[in-house]
Order: structure tokens, then C-alpha cells, then sequence
């Protein structure tokens, strides 16, 4: 007709179609190149930092409070972290940032643990479920509180976790019932974090839990507790400290400690047993003191 305008495609023989758009042999190149999920691989990214530390290995952590965006982990990765932990106990953030934040630390090859608000146990099954590794629990102070926890992070026999199908942390891969238990209750890692004198006194009590993988201790709440705020080598708190070392030792259970400003401070503890997971940073920190850094030097260069 006229004034009208036509598109003519000209479309290649089948053959060359299929040599253009071979996607069964796009689909052979991702299985061999690794790219493919593998439904064990959360099992085998998120354990290797257990053995790690066990052996006295460094495992450099970065704590998240502000941030609400995945690419948060991926600046972590860039900077050779191992892992992150995402803080809710002292954060607004919601469960949808938290959680989108932890699967992409997973899909890249770090750990992603989350500290959940204390004694918010319903809240731990939906973390598991949309991507985390590891769960911290906070001021557990009697073995009822790490019953609690252990039960709330693995599936039955194990645990209370509730059932289902299908995780990211293995692309969303259906396995057998056995197998996908198996798999993510030996994936994950629970925490169990004393920070009172009261759970100094249940220590022991609390290490032998049974699925309880790490005893830390977190010196800020317990100075304060103690009536020493922020003086960690107080005899007292130096004292706590030793035997939480001492009791997760005992257990076979990984010790570690947080909290600690002095740099020197802290690798002396490592000595009592502790195992070296670093608090390399937590990003309130690190924007707020970059900020001070940059206004500094600014100032210093119109001085």
C-alpha cells in the first residue's frame, strides 16, 4: 500500500540457524567451564572456613549495618574478605536486604553470616531459606538459649527448621529429602555469642551443645555487663575470657572474640585459644571514618 513501510528479515536455512543459536552447545560449555550450580557447593564453600580456623587459619570478616544493597559483598570480595556478617541486632535493616545481601555473598565464593536480633529465633529459618551460611546468636546465656539456637538453624532429626524443597544457596536444585537435609544441615554454622557474665558462668554448658560450632565472645556488651565498659584487659574480663577458650576447646568447638580495638590486644588472646577470625572492619566504620579522611585531607591542602 502506499506510504507503507516494510521490515524484511531474512532468515537463515535451519542448519545455519542451529549453528547461530546452538544453545545445547552453550548449555556444554557452562557444565564444563564450572559455571553450572553444583547442589553440594554450599556445603563445600561455607565449611571450608570451619577446618580454617580450627587450623589457626585468618579468616577476615566484614560486619554490615547500613548498607542495604548487594554490591556491598561484592566490594568485600574485591577487597579479600572471606566473609560477611550482617548485623540486625543493631540495624533497621529488613530481612528482604539482609537476605539478597547474603546470597550474593554466597554466589561469589564468601562466607554470609547473620546476627539476628536476640532471642528472635522465628526469624532464623526465613534468613536460611533465602541465602545465609551461618547464624549468630546473640547473648546466649544458658544451654536452654543454645538448644534454642541449634535447633532453630537444622532441619529434623538435628533441629526444629522447618522443612522445604528447594535453596539458593544450591540454585533451587530438587534433590532427595535425605540429601537435601543432610546437605544443608552440614552447611550451616551457628554461633553462639556470650556476652554476660551470666553465660561466662554456662560456658561449659553451652559449648557442649550439640550443634553448637562457635563459642564467641563479644567483649563490648560483656565490659559493660562487668562494670568495665570498653576495658577488656580488666583481670576480670581477661579472666572470662581464658575460660570460654578453655571450655570450647574442651568441646572440640571453634573460640573467637570480637570487640577488641587494640590490635595488639587481640593477637595476644589469640594466644589463650582463640581462633584468628578478624573483625577486619564494619562498614559504619569504615564510610564514617573514609569521610573524616577526606575532609582532612581536603583541609590539609588549603592550609
Amino acid at each position: 500500500m502506499k506510504g507503507e513501510r516494510r521490515l524484511i528479515c531474512c532468515l537463515p536455512e535451519n542448519n545455519q540457524l542451529r549453528d547461530l543459536f546452538d544453545l545445547e552447545g552453550v548449555a556444554r560449555k557452562t557444565e564444563r567451564s564450572g559455571m553450572r550450580y553444583d547442589r553440594l557447593r554450599g556445603m563445600d564453600l561455607e565449611m571450608s572456613v570451619m577446618p580454617r580456623l580450627a587450623a589457626g587459619q585468618r579468616i577476615l570478616s566484614l560486619g554490615i549495618r547500613f548498607s542495604r544493597t548487594p554490591d556491598i559483598a561484592r566490594m568485600a570480595s574485591g577487597a579479600g574478605y572471606d566473609l560477611v556478617w550482617i548485623d540486625l541486632e543493631h540495624s533497621s535493616m529488613s530481612i528482604d536486604a539482609a537476605a539478597q545481601i547474603a546470597a550474593t555473598a554466597h554466589d561469589i565464593g564468601l562466607g554470609a553470616w547473620v546476627r539476628v536480633p536476640e532471642r528472635e529465633y522465628g526469624v532464623i529459618g526465613r534468613l536460611l531459606d533465602s541465602g545465609g551460611t551461618g547464624i549468630i546468636g546473640p547473648k546466649i546465656e544458658t544451654e536452654a538459649d543454645a538448644r534454642l539456637l541449634a535447633g532453630a538453624c537444622r532441619f529434623p532429626p538435628l533441629g526444629q527448621r522447618s522443612m522445604l524443597a528447594r535453596l539458593p544457596q544450591t540454585g533451587f536444585v530438587r534433590t532427595g529429602a535425605d540429601e537435601f537435609v543432610a546437605t544443608a544441615n552440614n552447611s550451616v554454622v551457628v554461633q553462639a555469642l556470650i556476652e554476660s557474665p551470666r553465660g561466662i558462668e554456662n560456658a561449659d554448658a553451652i559449648a557442649a551443645v550439640l550443634g553448637i560450632d562457635i563459642i564467641g565472645v563479644g567483649t563490648n556488651d560483656l565490659t559493660a555487663e562487668m562494670g568495665c565498659p570498653g576495658k577488656v584487659r580488666n583481670a576480670a574480663v581477661m579472666e572470662a575470657c581464658a575460660h570460654v577458650a578453655s571450655v570450647a576447646r574442651a568441646h572440640g568447638k571453634v573460640a573467637i572474640i570480637g570487640g577488641v580495638a587494640d590490635d595488639d590486644h587481640f593477637l595476644e588472646l589469640l594466644e589463650m585459644g582463640f581462633s584468628p577470625f578478624i573483625f577486619a572492619g564494619i562498614d559504619t566504620d569504615v564510610v564514617a571514618d573514609g569521610l573524616v579522611q577526606r575532609v582532612d585531607s581536603w583541609r590539609g591542602k588549603f592550609a
